[in-house]
């Protein structure tokens, strides 16, 4: 009978991909936050999520333990079916009402703010890290520089060329991108020039890592209902 108690028991730590402490369900008074949270709906900003006794097996939760330990449960950021569901740890601070939680998957760091905090309910609103700011600066000038690459139609072949971009914290450029020569070409290999500089001072800052690998340089380009492509 104790055999059959103890193979019961290791079935049921994989069936929930985790086996939770006792004091994982438990609501407690002098910190609401603590305990498993499912259910995420998004308004806006904010996230509302509603507390439960179990991290659901094949959907979204999250885990605050009282020793600053932090479960995520999720298909990855990818999100493409079929969807598999793993657990991502890490550990969480409360300072005030902001939550900072570290992990080993990406985002590694990021905070939520709390909005309200119930028995039941607990709504956040995200907050950017400096690291997720640069980031998003990055991105709104390449955001720039890939609407100006394609400002033109592609008709002619010959009115294309391309350049290098960017620059892996390796070494070297992240990859190419085709433009006109019919645009102000000047203006815009200034603005891939400042997004290379600015994505190497980024991999600086933030101690980022790449593989090695050089990205292939285009033999050609083609057009193709209206758009360049690069072959290689």
């Amino acid at each position: 009978m104790k055999k059959m108690l103890f193979t019961i028991s290791v079935i049921c730590c994989f069936t929930n991909m985790q086996c939770s402490d006792d004091n994982d369900n438990i609501v407690d008074s002098d910190n609401l936050l603590i305990g498993i949270w499912e259910d995420p709906t998004y308004e806006d900003e904010k996230t509302t999520f509603k507390r439960t006794s179990v991290l659901p097996k094949d959907n979204y939760g999250i885990l605050f333990k009282k020793n600053g330990d932090f479960v995520e449960r999720s298909s990855g950021w990818c999100g493409t079916p079929p969807l598999v569901f793993f657990d991502s740890n890490g550990e969480w601070q409360l300072d005030d009402t902001l939550i900072t939680i570290s992990q080993e998957q990406y985002p590694n760091d990021y905070s939520w703010r709390i909005v309200s905090v119930t028995e039941e309910e607990l709504v956040v609103k995200r907050e950017l890290t400096e690291q997720e700011k640069d980031h998003r600066e990055l991105m709104d000038l390449f955001n720039e520089i890939y609407e100006l690459s394609l400002s033109v139609s592609c008709t002619d072949v010959n009115d294309w060329t391309f350049t290098a971009y960017g620059s892996k914290a390796c070494g070297g450029p992240q990859g190419y991108i085709a433009y006109s020569t019919q645009i102000d070409t000047t203006a815009f290999l200034q603005k891939v020039e400042e997004y290379s500089n600015l994505e190497k001072a980024f991999n600086v800052k933030w101690n980022i890592v790449s593989t090695c690998d050089l990205p292939a340089q285009p033999k050609e380009i083609v057009c193709e209902n209206g758009f360049p492509r690069l072959i290689y």
